[in-house]
């Protein structure tokens, strides 16, 4: 959707896949864990210390992935995707169980990416990746999810961990609060949000909570009550010390640096001044800094190597002709953001195309939405191929 000059218009969905299937797969052999006990300094960028691990769940996905390739000149480009380090989704109660699996191979210079994503009546605006708790279960969402997750946390305490604090809840309260789902979700993701941040904060953890993206709270309008958004839910969690910033483009489609923008020519860019993830990171960064939370960034660049392709800045659902974008690094040429990393698994659908389909979202049936494409977070093997075939820079 065009966002109004005002920009107060609804962000009617969401960028983000839901829930994979819980998958079983034998961890490698290497040597996990530290000797001892970790303890993560967030007043620091880890990143330059640590490298995002290619967790064995992804891993599996696509080496299936290259067995079932219909152009197998791609095979060894292909196996090479298994190596990028990306973050593991523990989106529904029974993901969790991903999570011993997931720790068993990580070495001690490794850090492994979480994204914590169940709240009740998850992302309220859209249908493909609504979650599995219904609005008022938010004591279901704290003890059988947060502190399930806790408990693992503080059991493998001699690795390091990174994570993303519910992608698209807080944002979706900022755009889209004449939405009846999301009035009726508002109090239990600030309170839900609040409580991740509070539990979660652990000596081997850094945490970075969710701030959509450059076409969606770096609108003009959306930035002073995006920042506030974020700042109060930092605040309500008693600005925990393992706290470190935000993350954008999540699961996104949007440049790091493209200028002028890839929708810079549009009839109301006048009032985005946020035209590509860079300028996003700096400028509601500095929202960030006034309103009392830090502010440094992550940026998924998973699937961002290829822009011009969708038609307006609001279509998220499985981007027809994307790549796979610049693999994990700190090295981003911008103290505020402290790496790139691949943070949605790159061959997992966004949500289906089928229009019968009870989470059918219009999005995905978009002139730019790739089709057909199944139930958001199961495997497309036709867009796997798609963004390795489109990688930028290649494999």
């Amino acid at each position: 959707m065009k966002f109004s000059k005002s920009a107060t218009l609804a962000f009617a969905a969401t960028a983000v896949a839901a829930p994979s299937a819980t998958t079983k797969e034998q961890p490698s052999k290497r040597q996990a864990g530290c000797a001892s006990a970790v303890t993560l300094d967030a007043s620091t960028n880890v990143f330059k210390k640590y490298t995002l691990h290619a967790n064995n769940f992804y891993r599996a996905e696509v080496e299936e992935a290259v067995n079932l390739l219909s152009d197998s000149s791609l095979a060894s480009a292909a196996a090479k995707v298994a190596d990028v380090g990306s973050f593991l989704w523990l989106d529904t109660i029974a993901n969790i169980a991903k999570f011993e699996p997931a720790v068993a191979d990580v070495p001690c210079n490794e850090i492994l990416g979480l994204v914590i994503y169940d709240l009740p009546g998850r992302d309220c605006a859209a249908k493909a990746s609504n979650g599995e708790l219904k609005v008022g279960e938010l004591n279901r969402y704290k003890k059988d999810y947060i502190d399930v997750i806790a408990a693992l946390l503080k059991k493998h305490n001699k690795t390091a961990f990174a994570l993303i604090i519910e992608p698209d809840s807080l944002p979706n309260l900022v755009t889209n609060s004449d939405v009846q789902a999301c009035k009726n979700s508002a109090s239990g993701y600030r309170d839900g949000v609040a409580y991740a941040l509070k539990t979660l904060n652990l000596p081997n953890v850094v945490q970075y909570i969710d701030a959509g993206h450059g076409g969606w709270l770096g609108w003009d309008a959306n930035l002073k009550p995006g920042a506030e958004e974020l700042a109060k839910a930092y605040k309500a969690a008693g600005s925990p010390k393992q706290f470190r910033g935000f993350a954008t483009n999540v699961a996104g489609w949007n440049s790091w640096d493209q200028s002028p923008g890839e929708f810079a020519s549009a009839s109301d860019a006048k009032y985005n001044s946020c035209q590509n993830e860079k300028t996003y990171v700096q400028t509601f960064g500095a929202r960030l800094k006034t309103a009392g939370m830090p502010n440094h960034a992550l940026v998924d660049t998973g699937r961002n190597g290829v822009t011009g392709l969708r038609e307006e800045w609001g279509n998220w659902c499985n981007v027809n002709g994307a790549g796979f974008g610049v693999r994990p690094t700190a090295n981003t040429g911008l103290e505020l953001a402290d790496a790139f990393v691949w943070i949605k698994p790159g061959g997992e659908s966004d949500g289906t195309s089928d229009s019968s389909a009870v989470r059918y979202d219009s999005f995905c049936g978009k002139p730019d939405a790739f089709q057909p494409s199944p139930e958001a977070g199961q495997w497309n093997q036709e867009y796997f191929e798609m963004l390795l075939r489109n990688a930028n820079p290649p494999f």
